[in-house]
């Protein structure tokens, strides 16, 4: 049975809107995100930086932090509608047990901290510096023009806890993952905004970030974003794709920055916003949802990612049992 939808949350969660990330070398991942994804540098210094797309314009939707240890996402960040929806997530987090606290952070004002139930730490903010759009800016587009923070996927030991958790919160379940006759739940495809996800479920060794994601308004712009890669010799950080995904339809291609850091550039969604729009199954032992056409990930796209700030990884109770090349030749 799949875990009920809450249209009156106790607060109000727009979207999924950023990311903090620790990199080693910050010059490096800035020469590698804005050249290859295209993203805009919206401020920096010596330790941080923040970057948004060509046509978002608030400050910034990923956040990298110089830090000499072991590269880890420090927060995943979403917003809320207004000071009194973060007021009310505070109390409807309290009560959930996420020992949530307020703290002030650059060009957000007033932000919610909180850990969920998954062990993902999460922050919440209502507002964030508004910067000009570069969207009409076209001297200023560059690789792969990312347009705009989508999504991100998080590995966890127990998908159906993190469904039931966030669908409280508001979250909506557009797509899920899941053998036909039985009640385990591989994947969940949650939202906010009006398209199949702004979070993604799977079950894995975790928590951990297994990639975010950034949209691209046009095709191309996958294969020029893999071109400069190429050129600037991050040829081999073309870690998966270009490719089709099954669910969603979406074309694709996976990098890794340079600390390992997975994120995606994709090109396209559907709406999923009417409430006649009922959940969409997927069932795993159909190939065609995960790989409608090309070679399969390699094992390392299914088994890496990158681990939360301090926060311990735990095994899943079945782990998953991802295609690998020998599976995929034997169809």
């Amino acid at each position: 049975m799949l875990p009920p939808a809450q249209f009156n949350p106790p607060c109000r969660i727009t979207r999924t809107s950023h990311f903090v990330v620790t990199v080693r070398d910050l010059d490096a991942s800035l020469h590698f995100y804005t050249e290859v994804l295209g993203l805009i540098v919206s401020s920096r210094d010596s330790k941080t930086a923040y970057l948004r797309g060509v046509e978002e314009a608030c400050h910034h939707s990923l956040v990298l932090r110089r830090s000499a240890g072991e590269p880890v996402c420090q927060r995943v960040g979403m917003r809320v509608m207004t000071e009194d929806d973060l007021d009310r997530a505070h109390d409807a987090f309290a009560a959930a047990g996420c020992a949530p606290k307020f703290v002030e952070a650059p060009h957000q004002g007033r932000t919610l901290h909180l850990t969920d139930v998954t062990g993902c730490p999460i922050e919440l903010t209502a507002r964030m510096d508004a910067m000009p759009r570069m969207i009409t800016k076209f001297t200023s587009h560059r690789g792969g023009c990312a347009q705009r923070i989508d999504h991100c996927q998080i590995l966890v030991p127990d998908v159906r806890r993190a469904a039931i958790f966030w669908m409280q919160m508001g979250f909506r379940l557009s797509e899920y993952i899941a053998p036909a006759g039985g009640d385990e739940i591989f994947g969940v495809f949650l939202q906010r905004k009006g398209n199949p996800h702004d979070i993604v479920f799977f079950n894995g060794e975790g928590p951990r970030l297994h990639h975010f994601a950034y949209a691209a308004s046009e095709t191309h712009n996958l294969l020029r974003a893999c071109d400069i890669a190429g050129e600037l010799g991050f040829g081999r950080d073309v870690e998966r794709g270009p490719g089709r995904h099954g669910p969603g339809h979406a074309l694709f291609v996976y990098f890794r920055d340079p600390d390992g850091h997975r994120v995606e550039l994709f090109n396209t969604h559907y709406q999923m916003m009417d409430l006649e729009n009922e959940p969409v199954r997927w069932d795993p032992g159909d190939p065609n949802i995960s790989l409608p056409w090309g070679l399969p990930a390699r094992r390392n796209w299914f088994e890496e990612a990158t681990p939360f700030d301090g926060v311990a990884i735990r095994a899943p109770a079945h782990p998953p049992k991802p295609m690998t090349l020998e599976k995929f030749l034997a169809r």
